[in-house]
């Protein structure tokens, strides 16, 4: 990575051939023919490290960034209030550097009990825990005097003067030092060893959620971008605890040279779970074609839902149904289409052609009081005939299905309709066959189509 006309980092192979930060461009070019710039992009720096600035709100609120000139560039924790729930320092450094792994950066951290000592520390590569302010300044006088956040002239003067690490600065006359340098470096070192106040501002999460990812080469099937998308899901999952939040739609999107591909996925209720986002995706992705190659992927929630803490069942672990059919009903969505799981719910109109409608899978239906309906209606009703009947005549009141069917109960009478031109004016019966099978039928009582009809079977 370069900057204007030098290197500002280089990885494994580009420090083998004797490329190193701070080189001009033109050097490192000598030592490595094959070296590829890639300019610093300070704004997508910025959102990386505020995107990992809300994964980090999962282990303490109290998360302040260390700004630059090029903007943040670092995390400071305080993590006394959660020690309680995890455990040591350590094992919050630990869990920091595991995470951070797993999204895909390289990070460094240390632990004391100043937040300007830590960030030396961890700038200095000295990682292990420190627990006083007596050991954090031996801890801090070996350190280079480059781990300092003052300025480059401020750094040059100080090797100019044979003044390398931090104890030699330390060692030098307060007076002199602020005299010469200025307070600014005096302030950073007495921030450093807990003397002078070092208050921050908090990083606040922003309302809705949003991460990118630009891919190191293109990428021709759907499927190969899971692994990429996973650094993403545990993003969003470290943003989500965070919160103390859940969310039900996620989108996720896959831009080309000059277009883009916007995939959808729908929760049944709202979520956390990353293990499960991702088998998700993994079946959302695995059913598209690219049209063009992916550079670089997208994952946004712009709704949050707060989930409260699941408490213990009174029940006997053994008393609950077993499976998850709202991970089974997200998954067949993610396969088949949103649309093509639905739920169904009664609707608030008498008819029973009407009395339906599809819904999100567990939504409640109103309470409706109807009279004894059948499980099974015929998608359209079908006519019966009917003994006594004669041209040019009504009906006979015997209605005939594979012989004649005996009246049980009725008549219900069903009038309605008449506002959206589908009215309906019907006395229903419960009806028994001679296989001694119930039957829900009806009559007209239009005389233009006074007729008996088979409208439902039950049970």
């Amino acid at each position: 990575m370069a900057e204007k006309r030098h290197v500002l980092d280089c990885n494994a192979a580009a420090f083998a051939h004797g490329v190193r930060a701070g080189m001009a461009r033109a050097a490192a070019a000598a030592l490595a023919p094959s070296l590829r710039f890639r300019e610093r992009d300070a704004l997508a720096e910025s959102s990386a490290v505020e995107g990992f600035a809300a994964w980090a709100g999962r282990y303490t609120p109290n998360v302040s960034l260390m700004r630059g000139d090029a903007g943040p560039h670092g995390l400071l924790l305080e993590v006394s209030g959660s020690l309680r729930l995890f455990g040591t320092s350590e094992s919050i450094s630990s869990a920091l550097m595991k995470g951070a792994a797993e999204i895909g950066y390289s990070a460094s951290a240390a632990t004391s009990p100043t937040a300007h000592g830590s960030w030396l520390l961890a700038r200095g590569g000295s990682p292990a825990p420190c627990a006083t302010l007596r050991e954090l300044s031996r801890r801090l006088h070996p350190l280079p005097v480059d781990v300092l956040e003052c300025d480059a002239r401020t750094l040059a003067t100080l090797e100019a003067v044979g003044v390398r690490t931090l104890g030699e600065v330390l060692s030098l006359p307060s007076a002199g030092l602020a005299k010469r340098f200025g307070q600014g470096l005096c302030a950073e070192l007495e921030r450093a060893l807990g003397t002078r106040a070092d208050p921050r501002e908090f990083f606040s999460p922003p309302e809705k959620f949003h991460a990118e990812l630009e891919l190191p080469a293109e990428v021709q099937e759907a499927e190969a971008l899971v692994f990429a998308l996973r650094r993403l899901i545990l993003q969003l999952g470290g943003y989500l605890a965070a919160r103390d939040g859940g969310v039900q739609r996620l989108r996720i999107g896959l831009l080309h040279k000059d277009s883009r591909t916007d995939v959808e996925i729908g929760l049944v209720r709202p979520g956390s779970d990353t293990d499960h986002f991702g088998m998700l995706a993994r079946e959302k992705l695995s059913a598209i074609k690219l049209k063009e190659p992916v550079r670089k992927i997208e994952l946004s929630a712009d709704e949050i839902f707060g989930m409260a803490p699941e408490t213990p069942d009174m029940l006997d672990d053994r008393l609950k149904s077993a499976g998850d059919w709202h991970g089974l009903i997200e998954r067949l969505r993610a396969r088949l289409g949103n649309h093509a799981v639905s739920g169904i719910a009664t609707g608030a109109a008498h008819r029973p052609e009407a009395a339906w409608r599809v819904t999100e899978p567990g939504e409640k239906s109103p309470a409706l009081e109807f009279g004894t309906r059948p499980l099974w209606l015929l998608p359209q009703p079908r006519r019966l005939d009917a003994m006594g009947t004669t041209p040019g005549t009504t009906p006979g009141s015997s209605p005939q299905y594979y012989g004649s069917l005996a009246l049980l109960a009725g008549p219900e009478r069903i009038e309605s309709g008449w506002w959206d031109g589908r009215d309906a004016c019907r006395d229903y019966f419960i009806a028994r066959d001679t296989a001694e099978s119930l039957l829900w039928i009806y009559r007209e009582r239009d005389p233009a189509k006074d007729h008996w009809y088979l409208h439902g079977i039950f049970g």
